[in-house]
């Protein structure tokens, strides 16, 4: 297993990140920590997690991730060797049974960093995520970015200021953003400089061969900042596996469940890219998934790629491409198709 440092910090973290975001609806507890004891035993150190998993969020399932990772822990007695992150919700009107409504004021951070530490039974989070910002942004599958000059959001200074008082406290050691752009994370590293804060040491955005469009202005951001990417979804949902092409629409599977959360990985020009790096794959030999997130692994800017998994054979899959390196001929025609196929899905 290959490990990369975490921003400037002093923590090295695997390159495979077990995402846990099934765990608690599509995935039990037993089939959580058969997960967790087989990612540990293959080295993987890096757990991320949030307080609205398992997704698609609901009130009945809101939290279960985060309880069911600190009932492994409890058990195992594993915290000391392993890099735990977890975030916080960002502001978001189909959430209401979330502290009246989450924002990332001083107040709710406080409120919920307490809270997840209760859950994950430990006394601290090695980095402690935005799970979105509390501003109007084009996060979430969008590409353009509409202002909106009157609408009113949380300083990123109150927010900034609670993470602070959070590290100095011993409560988390890093902090994080994720779906945020690139004026985000530069503002973020503007005031921390400037007050003394604590940096951000990662970016955890969506990135796979279907939404690339991380490379256009936070890949620069990431290697020249030290703050590289955690890639989510770096399967377009499980769409780059193939198992969904030909209309197929395996039982269980996430779009076959809930195509209303991610059908935005089935466009037509999704499944039209799809096909080709599927085509590809099998072409030179490689399973698809596989040489997807090989492609993820290979990235320059990237610290960590979250796999997630439903079934061990996916796991064990998917923790296998951290010893695939592409070809030089494989990493060309990627590229050639990237160049018909430009941000299928955003």
């Amino acid at each position: 297993m290959e490990y990369r440092r975490l921003g400037r910090t002093d923590i090295d973290v695997s390159v495979i990140c077990l995402g846990t975001m099934t765990w608690g609806q599509q995935n039990t507890q037993e089939e959580a920590f058969e997960q967790l004891d087989y990612a540990t035993a293959n080295e993987v150190n890096f757990i991320d997690t949030a307080e609205m998993y398992p997704v698609p969020a609901m009130e009945e399932t809101f939290t279960a991730t985060e309880t069911i990772i600190g009932n492994w822990l409890e058990k195992r007695g594993r915290r000391d060797d392993l890099v735990i992150a977890t975030k916080i919700v960002g502001p978001a009107d189909r959430f209401p049974y979330v502290r009246g409504g989450p924002r990332l004021t001083r107040g709710q951070i406080f409120e919920a960093i307490d809270a997840s530490l209760g859950r994950l039974k430990t006394d601290y989070v090695d980095l402690y995520q935005l799970h979105w910002p509390d501003r109007n942004s084009n996060f979430f599958s969008k590409l353009g970015y509409t202002h909106e000059p009157d609408e009113e959001f949380t300083p990123i200074e109150e927010s900034l200021e609670a993470l602070d008082e959070l590290v100095k406290a011993g409560k988390v050691r890093h902090i994080g953003l994720s779906n945020e752009s690139p004026w985000g994370l530069m503002k973020f590293l503007e005031l921390a400089e400037k007050n003394g804060w604590p940096r951000v040491v990662s970016v955890q955005n969506p990135y796979s061969l279907l939404t690339r469009q991380y490379e256009v202005g936070l890949a620069e951001c990431s290697i020249r900042e030290d703050a590289g990417l955690l890639a989510y979804s770096p399967l377009g949902g499980g769409a780059l596996s193939g198992k969904y092409l030909g209309g197929a629409r395996p039982e269980g599977a996430r779009s076959s469940v809930w195509p209303q959360y991610f059908g935005r990985y089935l466009t037509e020009n999704g499944v039209k890219a799809t096909e080709a790096y599927v085509k590809l794959a099998r072409d030179n030999g490689l399973d698809p998934a596989q040489m997807a997130l090989a492609y993820v692994n290979s990235r320059p800017f990237l610290t960590s790629n979250i796999i997630g998994a439903t079934s061990m054979e996916q796991l064990k899959s998917n923790i296998g491409s951290a010893n695939i390196t592409l070809s030089d001929s494989v990493l060309e025609e990627i590229e050639n198709i990237h160049q018909v196929y430009t941000y299928p899905c955003p």
